[in-house]
């Protein structure tokens, strides 16, 4: 049996760590390993080689992915997705693990109904906001990036009497700024999640300024698109001088956590061993309660993400 990895999607940090043993346990388990180079657009491109230890050597510590990636709407298309299907045949390749986020499942659920080719995902995105996990690789390096922002800015921001708002990613979800809100102690959090209460937080901000307090750090996620509007309400409304900084793709490199690494091994292990007995399947790896589970694809696409009530609920130990 030949299977092949791709990439699919934004990077994130603990897919080289994923690639690197999915080569060592295909040949583990007596099969032959392929990578798929550029994503869809690649296996449209029939970008296939065969793979190596040799191709995997020295990855691990690497952020990004060596495999490349790419998003593309001609996957949509089915004389595309017939053109990567005729590819993957060239190859025998008869099964697929695909490293990737909603979007990419969604695509690869659609090439499995017109196909039939087996494939196990895994989620892979530091947005991690993919339905049926609670974790997704990439997430810790970003939130361990985050952190260290956050607290050099906290360090200048505690030397003069201002406000720092920190725009982070996470696309229309609010994990990253949640996480990194509560865990850097920020003074506020902005999320799509939940309600901004702006009169609520001017008159506690107000007090804690005149109390004594020097410095606000504000923590905004971009899928509110509300950095702008909280900006100028901490200027003119609390009345404290403010700078802003946009993280932006800072927040997807870096080397690989210790537990992105090891989430990137079980994530793979579990795919593999499914493959190898599971001939038809279109499911994913899922995380949770500590333990990985598979998960129709169709259960994965049929819904959005939510953050858990509870972390929600965490948002008022700031006030």
């Amino acid at each position: 049996m030949a299977i092949a990895i791709m990439c699919s999607g934004g990077d994130a940090a603990g897919m080289n760590p994923a690639i690197k043993k999915f080569v060592d346990y295909v040949f583990k388990i007596g099969q032959e390993p392929y990578f798929i180079y550029d994503g869809l657009e690649g296996m449209i491109e029939g970008k296939i080689e065969r793979a190596t230890h040799e191709d995997v050597a020295g990855i691990v510590h690497l952020g990004g992915t060596i495999l490349r990636s790419s998003r593309s709407k001609r996957f949509f298309e089915f004389e595309f997705r017939k053109k990567a299907f005729e590819n993957l045949e060239k190859h025998n390749i008869d099964s697929l693990v695909v490293l990737g986020g909603d979007g990419s499942f969604r695509a690869m659920h659609q090439f499995y109904k017109d196909f039939s080719v087996p494939f196990v995902g895994i989620p892979a995105t530091i947005d991690n906001d993919i339905n049926a996990t609670q974790y997704c690789l990439g997430v810790d390096t970003a939130l361990n990036v985050i952190r260290d922002a956050l607290d050099k800015i906290r360090d200048t921001a505690s030397s003069f009497n201002r406000a720092f708002l920190v725009e982070v990613m996470g696309r229309d979800c609010g994990y990253l700024a949640l996480m990194s809100a509560i865990t850097s102690g920020a003074e506020i959090c902005v999320i799509p999640e939940m309600e901004f209460k702006k009169q609520e937080h001017t008159a506690r901000l107000r007090h804690e300024i005149k109390e004594g307090r020097r410095y606000i750090l504000a923590v905004v996620s971009e899928g509110t698109k509300r950095s702008r509007e909280v900006f100028d309400w901490l200027q003119d409304d609390v009345g404290i001088e403010t700078r802003i900084s946009i993280l932006g793709h800072i927040q997807r490199g870096g080397n690989p956590t210790v537990q992105d690494r090891m989430m990137a091994y079980e994530f793979v292990i579990t795919a593999l061993n499914h493959l190898s007995v599971k001939k038809e399947s279109a499911v994913m790896v899922g995380y949770k309660d500590g333990d990985f589970k598979l998960v129709d694809i169709e259960e994965v696409v049929s819904k959005p993400y939510e953050i858990p009530q509870k972390l929600l609920d965490d948002i008022k130990y700031l006030d």
